[in-house]
């Protein structure tokens, strides 16, 4: 019998952390069925001798729960070498959501995540009301790589509770057992886990918190239990990054302790976190493993960077009131408008006004960002920053910046290291990446379309940390696929994928290593109405293969939609 397809001489990382070694990948029903030397023509045959063959990559950190009711491309993440997508993420979704309680959702996502309402308004078909029933409803996709799903706490607490969620009213003991009753009902029809977000920056747009910031550590407590009773599923969570470290990694121990369930959450470096909080975070993760408990932080492989620009969701005049007269006029009126003398001086005399805190803090901090052109440059240094060129040219850095967006017909683009980058350097996010505690992840492909654009984190972290990385700091190139692949996994409780193996999911990549290399990312109107969002493209993807079909070719889709819903404990049949 012949297989469907052959891979011939590839080097393989098998996606364990083990040598690689070169050899032959029959694969037939969507499944790997013999590695090695193998003499049976395949009905499609591809040379892979000059390059590595990878797992299907594995993206644990996204927020795809709009964008896959609405489409069958899950870009940009499926560009590069994506194969496997969990969703749900950081408390945030559109499930269970009752028929009153959308607007409330609809709201709190483009807060969050910068998704423009009128997009979801326009693309969500909001065929369920249960999480089993939008589990169902994702179970019709057909997709270009799997989708998983978590359960968001926001969401779940505005269902049970109305708007008593959104205000700081403590739950009920009523309320704590249904929502514990509804996490072990998603675990069970097929779920991953709970999310939730202790993150003040996320808010709605008008600046009201997201319902999970209201919490008690009961209520935490309560997910846990669900979790508990149906025996299966992780805790995801962001904490405060305003907060103290320490205190933040003790209520996350705190949470389990008590149910002894695995926890995945975030893990950054930021300015303001005393005593650098995520090396302590790392010593807190040891102790936790030290006592059999199983905690990981996921951690991001570079800056976790925003960009601006005028068509973009924000840049330094967003909201001066001047420009808000104009946003919503497309791009090249506002350019005609902007390059009027009379009206760039009436702008500049004027303050920014927002009630959302967050954006006057976003906005006020453009200042520390970067000017890109044709290269990504994700480690600038100080003098890169706009404000230390617009010192140089003698200008303040409004007047700097309004010349600067204007660029290229306002399409230049300006890129901020939010994160993950205090002292001017990647030093903390090699060592957090380093550790036996923590996982890439924070990708967040699927939203803030206008702001971040980090699906490319694979490629970056093979490129930045493995090929060009210096000798000392160099991730080993078994390592790093395994950090891409059965790691992950292993996070959430994927069984059936991230190895290459005898009888695994035939998700795959065929890269040429040498030639990976990112692009600067390029907005497209392409969401439903219109909407706006980043793209970021990559070079060296020669194949990436979804259940044994060839999704992506030398980076361009081929058609095929293999990719579908992935129940917990169902896997198989992916």
């Amino acid at each position: 019998m012949s297989y469907d397809v052959v891979i011939r001489g590839g080097t393989v990382f098998d996606g364990t952390g083990s040598a690689p070694y070169t050899a032959d990948i029959g694969i037939r029903d969507g499944r790997i069925e013999a590695i090695g030397s193998i003499d049976t023509k395949g009905e499609r045959e591809i040379d892979a001798s000059n390059y590595i063959v990878t797992p299907g990559f594995i993206d644990i950190h996204t927020h795809y729960d709009g964008q896959v009711t609405w489409e069958n491309r899950l870009a940009p993440s499926s560009g590069h070498g994506v194969t496997t997508v969990l969703m749900g993420n950081c408390g945030v979704g559109f499930a269970p959501c009752r028929p009153n309680q959308r607007d409330m959702l609809v709201k709190l996502m483009e807060g969050v995540e910068d998704i423009p309402e009128v997009v979801m308004v326009d693309g969500l078909p909001w065929n369920w009301e249960s999480f089993p029933d939008y589990l169902n409803a994702l179970e019709d996709r057909a997709l270009d790589i799997d989708v998983a799903t978590q359960v968001p706490h926001s969401a779940l607490r505005i269902f049970v509770m109305g708007e008593r969620a959104a205000r700081k009213e403590a739950p009920t003991a009523e309320d704590l057992a249904q929502m514990r009753s509804l996490v072990t009902e998603a675990i069970a029809e097929g779920a991953f886990g709970v999310t939730t977000s202790r993150n003040m920056m996320h808010r709605t747009k008008a600046g009201e918190l997201a319902p999970s910031l209201y919490s008690e550590t009961d209520e935490l407590k309560a997910l846990m239990d669900g979790l508990v009773d149906a025996d299966a599923g992780v805790f995801q969570l962001i904490p405060a990054p305003d907060g103290d470290a320490e205190s933040e990694f003790s209520l996350v121990r705190q949470v389990a302790e008590h149910g002894r369930r695995p926890i995945s959450f975030t893990l950054l470096d930021v300015p303001n976190q005393p005593g650098r909080g995520w090396r302590a975070v790392l010593e807190g993760l040891e102790a936790a493993r030290a006592d059999g408990l199983k905690i990981r932080g996921q951690v991001a492989p570079r800056p976790v960077g925003m960009f601006f620009g005028l068509d973009l969701s924000l840049h330094p005049f967003t909201a001066h009131p001047s420009y808000k007269e104009i946003a919503a006029l497309p791009l090249e009126e506002r350019v005609r408008i902007m390059r009027d003398p009379e009206f760039r001086a009436k702008l500049l005399s004027e303050t920014p006004e927002d009630s959302n805190p967050v954006t006057l803090n976003l906005i006020n901090a453009f200042r520390a960002t970067q000017e890109w052109d044709k290269t990504p440059n994700y480690e600038p240094t100080r003098e890169d920053r706009i404000e230390s060129r617009a010192t140089a040219a003698g200008q303040s850095v409004e007047e700097y910046a309004y010349d600067l967006l204007l660029k290229d017909d306002g399409k230049r683009l300006f890129y901020l290291p939010a994160a993950n980058y205090t002292e001017g350097n990647l030093n903390a996010v090699r060592e957090m990446l380093g550790h036996p505690d923590t996982v890439m992840a924070l990708a967040d492909g699927g939203a803030h379309y206008g702001l971040i654009c980090d699906a490319s984190f694979p490629t970056y972290f093979l490129q930045r940390w493995v090929r060009d990385a210096k000798e000392e700091e160099r991730i080993p190139l078994a390592d790093a696929i395994a950090e891409l692949t059965s790691r992950p996994a292993d996070t959430v409780g994927f069984t059936d994928r991230g190895r290459i193996a005898p009888g695994m999911k035939a998700d795959l990549n065929i890269i040429d290593f040498d030639a990976l290399s990112l692009h600067v990312p390029t907005v497209n109107y392409d969401l439903p109405a219109g909407g706006k969002r980043m793209n970021q493209l990559a070079d060296g993807y020669v194949a990436t293969l979804v259940s044994g079909e060839i999704t992506y070719w030398h980076g361009e889709q081929t058609g095929a939609l293999p990719g579908r819903l992935v129940r917990r404990g169902n896997e198989a049949i992916a």
